[in-house]
């Protein structure tokens, strides 16, 4: 059975300066969606010129840090936030919510659009959205790296992993509070690790789908809608896997004992994903009025 390597999540420290891999992967994430989209900008149809690629990153990287950020503080971590105000800065311990991302990125979007380009948000997203999934997916690994966002109990599975509880992260939080082991218990029993199951398929297998989709013209809107409502399908599937949060009512289930908060803010992004969808191939344009 595999046993969980305790990564030291700091790669180095330069006195009271620490480098962490949660940190490193976000960075890794902006430098392949820079390099992305100074490829997709060479497109005829694109609407962004490469002088324009460095501002465009800049904004996704206010929305994705501000959103994500304030967006967990308000879904998932008021608790911490009531109990360490302090804990709002403190961004490199992890707690980043994708939803709150999003919505961060999709005003980003719009300002840039209407200040830049006078041309409306999912013009902008369109050519935004395959640019984002293999962040999403190295951001999944920092998870990985942090021990968290684990799974529930997968039995015999080959690629099950235990987690010790007495690791470098505090293991306290999933190991008594989330699957009820004793205080002196050493492993957990071998659980799904949900977090590269997302990195899987909200970053790597949602790139290349979206990158072949947008290879070609497709009507406006079209690969905005393909993101939301690809992302919302694995996102929902993977919520079966992974452990809710504890802090939140009734357990993290919010109804049904198996809805989870995920579920409940990714149903939404399902429902607008199809509806863009069905109205981009029902204008069949390609065209965006500002």
């Amino acid at each position: 059975m595999l046993i969980f390597p305790d990564f030291d999540p700091v790669i180095f420290s330069i006195g009271p300066a620490k480098v962490r891999w949660y940190g490193l992967t976000y960075v890794i994430g902006f430098v392949f969606a820079w390099w992305l989209a100074r490829r997709r900008c060479q497109r005829p149809a694109s609407i962004i010129s490469p002088v324009q690629v460095d501002d465009l990153i800049f904004y996704g990287m206010v929305g994705v840090i501000a959103g994500g950020r304030l967006g967990y503080m308000f879904f998932y971590g008021w608790t911490q936030l009531a109990d360490d105000p302090w804990y709002l800065i403190r961004i490199w311990e992890g707690g980043m919510s994708f939803h709150g991302g999003l919505i961060g990125v999709m005003l980003a979007m719009w300002w840039f659009g209407r200040s830049r380009l006078q041309k409306p948000m999912w013009a902008v997203t369109d050519f935004v959205a395959p640019l984002v999934p293999l962040g999403l997916g190295f951001g999944r690994i920092g998870n990985f790296i942090n021990g968290e966002l684990w799974g529930g109990p997968a039995g015999n599975l080959p690629w099950a992993m235990q987690v010790r509880c007495d690791g470098i992260v505090n293991r306290f939080d999933l190991c008594q509070r989330k699957l009820g082991l004793a205080p002196d218990a050493e492993l957990t029993p071998p659980l799904h690790p949900s977090m590269l199951y997302e990195s899987l398929l909200e970053g790597f297998v949602l790139f290349a789908i979206l990158w072949w989709f947008s290879a070609k013209p497709r009507p406006y809107r079209a690969v905005s809608g393909l993101f939301l409502l690809l992302y919302g399908v694995f996102r929902f599937i993977v919520e079966f896997f992974r452990m809710p949060d504890t802090h939140l009512p009734n357990n993290g289930y919010l109804a049904f004992d198996w809805l989870t908060m995920g579920q409940v803010l990714t149903t939404p992004m399902i429902i607008v994903g199809g509806t863009l969808i069905y109205l981009a191939y029902r204008s069949n344009t390609t065209e965006a009025k500002a």
